[in-house]
């Protein structure tokens, strides 16, 4: 049985570009950066969890909630092949509980803040918001996009983006812990404009305050599907 089952929607995602040597020290043991055309990247995004449920159980007020992450891209080798995977600066959440069960059970690194969404559909576009208030600021993530999704073409960066399907979070200096995420292929939603209003230094720490005053590379909003997230084992060397 998968640990957990869900829905991710509305997948908001801001790209940047930045040197890969900010990141080596939260890269788990036994994985190395994935880069797309040479460049490393790392993505702020926000999204809704919707329909979750932990071993087949949906939890009272812990089934659709929102979550904002910031992430960064490795991959490991197994045998000739390499798996592609996500490992997380931070993952906000709105309820300690699952901030409990994640930073236990996973090694993730949630931190617990209010938080609330808008998705609003209107004649000629699509707004999608994410805010999540860090001591006494919201930070915000707002988008809007054209009504109706597109295929994302392949070999296309934001394929690099989306198509990651393995988690690793770095347990210690010596194992990792892994966990595979599966679902179907996205389609994602022409962007019009967007609006970043956050405190990457506060909320992930000085060496990200850099983003800041950096634009993003891209921006993209994916539709989402059903997940699942599998158990998780450990990787040791």
């Amino acid at each position: 049985m998968s640990f957990l089952k869900a829905e991710w929607r509305k997948l908001a995602f801001a790209n940047y570009v930045i040197d890969k040597e900010i990141l080596q020290k939260y890269v788990p043991v036994g994985t190395e950066i994935d880069t797309w055309e040479g460049k490393c990247y790392v993505s702020l995004v926000g999204f809704m969890f919707v329909n979750t449920r932990v071993l087949g159980l949906k939890i009272p007020f812990h089934v659709n909630f929102e979550e904002v992450n910031l992430r960064f891209y490795v991959k490991r080798k197994e045998g000739n092949s390499y798996k592609r995977g996500v490992v997380f600066i931070k993952e906000i959440v709105p309820k300690p509980a699952i901030t409990f069960v994640a930073n236990t059970l996973y090694k993730e690194k949630y931190e617990t803040m209010p938080m609330r969404h808008l998705w609003a559909e209107k004649d000629e576009n699509r707004q999608i918001e994410y805010h999540w208030k860090h001591k006494t600021k919201w930070n915000s993530f707002k988008l809007k996009t054209a009504l109706e999704s597109v295929e994302i073409s392949e070999g296309s960066e934001t394929e690099f983006i989306t198509e990651h399907y393995w988690g690793y979070a770095k347990a210690s200096e010596s194992f990792s812990n892994e966990y595979e995420v599966t679902h179907p292929k996205w389609k994602c939603y022409p962007i019009q404009e967007y609006q970043i209003d956050v405190d990457f230094g506060a909320l992930y720490g000085n060496e990200f305050s850099i983003l800041n005053d950096l634009e993003p590379t891209s921006v993209m909003l994916a539709e989402g599907s059903e997940i699942t997230v599998e158990n998780k084992r450990r990787i040791s060397f």
